[in-house]
């Protein structure tokens, strides 16, 4: 009986070092361990699938060298879109997933965050949203010295890179001047809920969940800037069948937002909503209404089904 009650005691000491351990890395890393995964090589480039591109660089707010894509049509660009990849990885493991609106007329600008594939440094908050600034003062000037200015510029961003660009563009003064709208993909209503739902996926980190919840606060949070971004237009897309980022976690984001707001339901993995056709003739019935072609139907395809 006293061995067993010896060894009760080991296995909660080890448990509770366990924890410990988890609390200390994520103190000591901020929001960078859960929601930053860089990658730095590239594994291919645009040309190798037969689109033009250029590399863009720019430095951020403290001197840090950015890199970004700046990936052009054929003809002349009928809109540009400044595109916010997810956490893993780097721009080119992602960019794939924006080429169909390239064939469709539209110029895509991909920019890496700081520590991701070309970009110097390491990456954390708040200094990413000054990565993010950098690049829209960027995608601004070179519109503006292409004699583009009157081309319709859109921020569009999946998975982290959605919940950044909306808090984002509640901390970006002149966001409703610059850009004619907001279009999401998977995005999640709290850092600290999203946090929690990712430690709970594994053994090591599951007694954490709580704690990550706490630690990281809501500092910047996507919900509480949402509601500020009345008059913009915002187009969000969210999967039922979502394991990374939840159906209600994008849900229940749209619902705290004002209009002029657009909910599109789709299935399918993760980041994955372009490959259904419904979305993608959403996605540029949207980008054409608010590049104010008048008479552009907006097509929902959450009217007729009932959420989870």
């Amino acid at each position: 009986m006293i061995h067993s009650h010896r060894q009760y005691i080991h296995l909660c000491w080890r448990y509770a070092r366990a924890v410990l351990l988890v609390l200390l890395l994520l103190l000591s890393s901020g929001c960078t361990s859960l929601f930053f995964f860089p990658m730095q090589p590239h594994v291919t480039v645009p040309s190798t699938l037969g689109y033009e591109y250029r590399d863009v660089f720019v430095r951020s707010a403290d001197g840090t060298r950015l890199h970004g894509w700046l990936i052009r049509p054929v003809g002349p660009p009928v809109g540009t879109l400044y595109f916010l990849h997810g956490n893993a990885e780097n721009v080119s493991t992602h960019f794939r997933s924006t080429l169909w609106l390239v064939d469709r007329g539209y110029e895509i600008f991909a920019l890496d965050y700081r520590g991701y594939g070309l970009s110097q440094g390491k990456p954390d908050l708040p200094e990413v949203f000054d990565d993010i600034e950098a690049g829209a003062h960027w995608i601004s000037h070179y519109l503006s010295f292409a004699g583009a200015q009157r081309r319709p510029l859109y921020l569009y961003g999946q998975s982290l890179g959605a919940s950044l660009a909306i808090t984002f563009a509640h901390r970006h003064a002149l966001f409703s001047e610059q850009f004619d709208g907001l279009v999401t993909e998977a995005a999640f209503a709290r850092f600290g809920t999203i946090a929690r739902h990712v430690a709970s996926r594994h053994w090591l980190t599951w007694s954490a969940q709580y704690p990550a919840q706490w630690l990281i606060g809501r500092r910047y949070d996507p919900i509480d800037a949402i509601p500020g971004l009345d008059g913009i237009p915002k187009l969000m897309i969210h999967s039922y069948d979502d394991e990374v980022i939840p159906y209600r976690f994008g849900r229940v984001l749209f619902d705290a937002a004002q209009d002029p707001r657009q909910w599109i339901a789709t299935t399918g993995p993760h980041i994955r909503a372009a490959a259904d056709p419904q979305v993608r003739q959403g996605m540029i019935s949207f980008l054409k209404r608010y590049a104010h072609q008048e008479n552009v139907p907006i097509l929902s395809l959450s009217d007729n089904r009932k959420d989870p």
